[in-house]
């Protein structure tokens, strides 16, 4: 492999992705992105001009998708509209980029026979209880809760029908929450943790009760890569690292490790369809592929985040503003009490 198309790769796992085969190998990157909100080119700064390569534009562009996937050895799909209260607000750009986009790049890797790798989430499975004992495989049936989880469920079944019908050399992976550098702040770690810094109370939705199995960005890169180099073709792959964190125990550990009382949040209203509880069961990619995680202890990982936050102001402050104005009118709602 020489060169490499990843999609999304300004965004917040893309662009993590693209630090890292950057570090980690001599594979030149070509970076296809939209530039929307979510994306950001500051995230792929300090990079090597001669390696990596940013192109603004859309997946759902046939043209543009198929004359940079003509001069590639692989693609990583990363590129989504991802954050699930926008998907509520409007589907559509999230059924444009998702599934028309995802078609897109299929067509284009079929026509010159390149290596396809597929970033998708474990939100594709739906919820667990959260006294169930039992984790998402790669073989549980899909229950998509959302607009958002619903799209990226439907390019899931293209890939693998890509593969089936076509011959598409193709794989795909389903990850559990991801933290770490580069996320906007409208997602939920980083915007407690700004909200830190800017002496405002972080808030949390409902009773917080709600678990997400958290993996820092690099472990989800060094996965990433692995599947992409021994991955089976045609096989799925879960990538977690046993973080299951429910959201209140999060936000109270934020404001500890930033020596914060860790009470010291509000309550605000529960968004609708709240998923209640994802975790992962990465068998698979750890016996058959070898992969292990890095941040084992999430404390560490959240720390470690903090820190690139509070040094890294420049990068996140042009958005904090609008955010918070966006979840103001929300979050005016009285909450419901903590049970």
């Amino acid at each position: 492999m020489r060169k490499l198309l990843v999609t999304g790769g300004a965004g917040f796992i893309g662009s993590n992705f693209v630090h890292f085969v950057v570090a980690n190998s001599d594979v030149d990157v070509v970076v296809l992105d939209k530039l929307t909100y979510a994306g950001n080119a500051a995230s792929l700064a300090g990079l090597p001009e001669d390696r990596v390569r940013l192109v603004v534009g859309d997946v759902a562009d046939a043209c543009l998708v198929d004359a940079l996937v003509r001069e590639v050895d692989a693609v990583v799909h990363y590129a989504a509209e991802s954050h699930n209260d926008n998907s509520l607000d409007d589907p559509s750009p999230f059924v444009e980029t998702n599934l028309v986009g995802t078609f897109r790049l299929l067509e284009a890797a079929r026509a010159h026979d390149v290596r396809y790798h597929h970033i998708s989430t474990d939100e594709v499975y739906g919820d667990l209880d959260l006294d169930d004992p039992a984790r998402f495989t790669e073989e549980t049936p899909y229950n998509p809760s959302s607009p958002y989880s619903s799209t990226k469920a439907g390019s899931d079944l293209l890939v693998r029908a890509w593969v089936r019908s076509f011959g598409l050399r193709a794989t795909i992976s389903n990850c559990s929450n991801n933290y770490g550098p580069y996320q906007h702040v409208e997602k939920f770690i980083p915007r407690q943790i700004t909200n830190v810094l800017d002496g405002i109370e972080p808030k949390l939705y409902g009773d917080g009760r709600n678990v997400r199995d958290w993996i820092h960005a690099d472990d989800h890169s060094s996965a990433v890569w692995t599947v992409l180099q021994h991955g089976r073709i045609g096989e799925t792959y879960l990538i977690g690292a046993d973080g299951e964190q429910s959201n209140k125990e999060v936000v109270e550990a934020i404001l500890r490790l930033m020596g914060q009382p860790s009470d010291a949040y509000e309550h605000v209203r529960d968004r609708p369809g709240h998923d209640l509880r994802y975790a992962i069961d990465s068998t698979r990619l750890r016996t058959e592929l070898g992969w292990r995680p890095r941040y084992t202890d999430f404390e560490a990982g959240l720390s470690a985040t903090i820190d690139w936050y509070r040094s890294n102001e420049e990068w996140w402050r042009p958005s904090k503003a609008a955010t918070e104005h966006k979840y103001a009118a929300v979050e005016a709602v009285p909450a419901v009490q903590p049970r």
